[in-house]
């Protein structure tokens, strides 16, 4: 990779996983390419990760979709995606399908981090498809993105509790995002079997099937700041300090949750 390292894993202990399950890493690089564009000197995956450029409606940005190549994550993989945007690139990552957290042989946890890095003026999308925890599986999700002052962000996650009529697996995941050098949001979820109790109780997810948030940073917001909202009866805007913003959602399903983040992307992001 080039000059600009991936960032480093959060100060949380990471799970025990067994030695026995995949490892594999999917490593981008984005950066100017002086023509008013982004060229991709880096793009290289393994294991369940194949990475295809694809074509957007933007020519100043590069496109990269994942395209799982076997089934993964299941217990004891530990799956890596680490992205790295370089001054004045424009990125955009997405995921070809929905991601299944799979049982595993042994009954270890799974783990799948990603790691973003946005330099100076850097537009980074991470759009990844659902994250479906199904029956069984035990899975840690970690993202930890490193921002510049003047870089932007768009980020969704959507969570989705078992497929269609079926009890989720146990997922745990951990948000960190730094701006500058100093932190912006750091939160953690846990849902499932074997999560803290009230998970799922009315101060948890009280039924709902999908949770998911999208958070977007950009400098603009500095001087014009979104005003905090509720989003229907189950979700809510909320400005952070950085300037940022965090849309926080809950649904009876992965469309509704879909259709709601998206008319915020639409409103807010570029």
């Amino acid at each position: 990779m080039s000059t600009a390292a991936p960032a480093a894993p959060s100060a949380a202990p990471a799970p025990e996983v067994a030695a026995v399950g995949l490892r594999a890493t999917a490593r981008i690089r984005a950066v100017a390419d002086g023509r008013g564009g982004t060229a991709l000197p880096l793009l290289r995956g393994e294991g369940p990760f194949a990475l295809r450029r694809t074509r957007g409606s933007d020519p100043a940005e590069a496109r990269v979709t994942l395209v799982g190549a076997m089934s993964a994550p299941l217990g004891g993989d530990h799956l890596t995606i680490e992205a790295a945007a370089g001054p004045g690139a424009r990125l955009a990552l997405g995921t070809a399908a929905a991601t299944l957290a799979l049982p595993g042989r042994g009954g270890a946890p799974a783990l799948y981090e990603t790691f973003l890095t946005l330099e100076e003026g850097a537009a980074v999308r991470w759009l990844p498809e659902q994250l479906v925890s199904v029956k069984g599986s035990d899975l840690w999700v970690r993202t930890r993105v490193e921002l510049a002052p003047t870089a932007r962000l768009v980020l969704r996650e959507e969570q989705v509790l078992g497929r269609a009529g079926e009890v989720p697996g146990l997922l745990r995941s951990r948000l960190t995002v730094n701006r500058g050098g100093a932190p912006l949001l750091d939160q953690e979820l846990a849902c499932g079997p074997g999560a803290p109790d009230g998970w799922d109780g009315p101060a948890g997810l009280a039924g709902a099937r999908a949770v998911g948030q999208l958070l977007i940073v950009d400098p603009a917001f500095a001087e014009h700041p979104p005003a905090a909202a509720m989003l229907g009866e189950r979700a809510v805007l909320t400005p952070l300090a950085g300037p940022a913003l965090l849309v926080t959602a809950l649904a009876p399903n992965a469309l509704a949750l879909r259709v709601l983040l998206d008319d915020v992307c639409r409103t807010y992001a570029w």
